[in-house]
């Protein structure tokens, strides 16, 4: 068996999980994807000093998390529209883009894989990915954010993550409590997250992209909760309220019937849909992809991602 072989067989099934990894620690699928190359990159370098005193997933980690934390010192955090100030209840309000901002990015489900040969890179892709979780990690600094991500993601021993970061379990212990502390006060309560049982989601979503393609606003209504949200990356304004996000939806984007098409996906563990707009040609094109939360009450967040680049991620065409 040459080099080559041999290292492929010990590190190519880990590769999906490492990109969900990465996307948990920067916020962005494309970047992502260029550390966990870079990340094969240093490890095929330096294989041959790889002795197996760990296992190659643990290797792996090592290396993946420390390219993230030099990816974050040259860039940051990348925010939703709510981490970067108040909610309007007007919906006649201007919109405010920040197109100098880097914004947090959806991650597809596709990337996440199913295999019933591996559960357990299945299941370590898909914890601590839901949207909200990752954007609160987006909070923290580069090293506590790999603390909680490696401690509560990844179960890994303080002594583990110690020696990973060049620190001491007991430094470990106390970034990870803070580290808690901040994301619960940036995500929402367990309860209030809780989804309804898989057809009744199913069918509430079915409703609401049919309202969308109606352009039914008083039926996107019904389907919200009380204190739905709506965020808008590029766009700094975000809506909070049943009755501004219908508002602003039925003045500004369910004008016509047919003008809006949706195409069910998933992403972050949740539902999605990709939005095409009818251009003045007639012809319907990439507009946003919307990541869904959905609560027995309805739907309480919508994300619309309005990145037309992002739909060949999601396996969806552009027009």
């Amino acid at each position: 068996m040459t080099t080559s072989v041999e290292f492929t067989e010990l590190t190519g099934t880990y590769r999906r999980e490492l990109l969900a990894h990465c996307y948990r620690m920067l916020g962005s699928i494309d970047e992502a994807e260029d550390v966990v190359q870079e990340t094969y990159l240093r490890a095929w370098r330096s294989y041959d000093g790889f002795e197996g005193r760990s296992s190659a997933r643990t290797w792996l980690y090592r290396i993946a998390t420390n390219a993230c934390l030099t990816a974050i010192e040259r860039r940051g955090r990348r925010p939703l529209p709510s981490g970067l100030g108040a909610p309007s209840t007007d919906p006649d309000v201007p919109l405010v883009a920040g197109p100098e901002v880097a914004w947090l990015q959806p991650y597809p489900d596709v990337l996440l894989g199913d295999l019933p040969d591996d559960p357990a890179a299945v299941a370590m892709s898909r914890a601590g990915i839901r949207l909200a979780f990752v954007a609160a990690l987006q909070h923290l600094s580069a090293r506590s954010r790999a603390v909680l991500i490696l401690r509560d993601v990844l179960q890994w021993s303080a002594a583990e993550v110690a020696e990973l970061l060049g620190t001491t379990p007991t430094a470990v212990h106390s970034a990870l409590r803070r580290a808690r502390a901040d994301v619960a006060r940036s995500t929402p309560a367990v309860d209030d997250v809780a989804e309804p049982g898989e057809a009744e989601r199913r069918g509430l979503v079915e409703r609401f992209a049919a309202a969308i393609e109606s352009a039914d606003a008083s039926a996107v209504a019904e389907l919200l909760r009380v204190d739905a949200v709506l965020e808008m990356p590029p766009l700094l304004t975000w809506f909070a309220g049943r009755d501004p996000v219908a508002r602003f939806l039925g003045a500004n984007l369910l004008l016509e019937p047919g003008g809006l098409r949706t195409v069910r996906t998933r992403a972050n563990d949740q539902d999605a849909l990709g939005v095409y707009s009818r251009g003045p040609d007639g012809v319907h094109r990439a507009h946003a992809v919307i990541v869904l939360t959905v609560s027995p009450a309805g739907i309480t967040r919508m994300v619309a991602f309005q990145d037309p680049g992002l739909f060949p991620a999601f396996g969806l065409l552009s027009e």
